[in-house]
């Protein structure tokens, strides 16, 4: 007599699947976070300084390393605020990031070309093939 219906409750469905995707994309940034060499050595071009010289990585890096502490310093001026840290993050997290992946990255080719960082003015100009 009584017919028992199961309907599929489109708003529970929708609901999972939201709850699944954002589960997926805070496990990617959890990942990101904890990899070595942390999220923004991803960003940067592998093969960007693959054509400096020895010469021309100490002044690239000692800009970067600049970029990096007046971000440094921007962020922790922001956090000491009420809600500063949510905002220095938004603000200028992005930025650090990319400038730590490209600081990795400089120094990785740097070592591949058996540059020295700390003496550049007793280096070859010449790159090791």
């Amino acid at each position: 007599m009584f017919r028992s219906v199961h309907r599929i409750d489109p708003r529970g469905h929708r609901r999972r699947i939201t709850v699944g995707l954002i589960g997926i994309v805070a496990a990617a940034v959890l990942a990101g976070c904890s990899s070595r060499d942390g999220l923004g050595s991803f960003i940067v071009d592998p093969g960007h300084y693959s054509v400096y010289h020895c010469k021309d990585f100490a002044p690239k890096l000692t800009s970067l390393v600049a970029r990096e502490q007046l971000l440094r310093s921007l962020m922790d001026r922001a956090s000491e605020g009420s809600g500063g840290a949510v905002i220095g993050n938004l603000s200028y997290r992005a930025e650090y990031e990319d400038v730590l992946g490209e600081e990795k990255v400089l120094r990785r080719a740097a070592a591949e070309k058996n540059c020295d960082l700390a003496s550049p003015a007793f280096q070859s100009d010449q790159s090791i093939r």
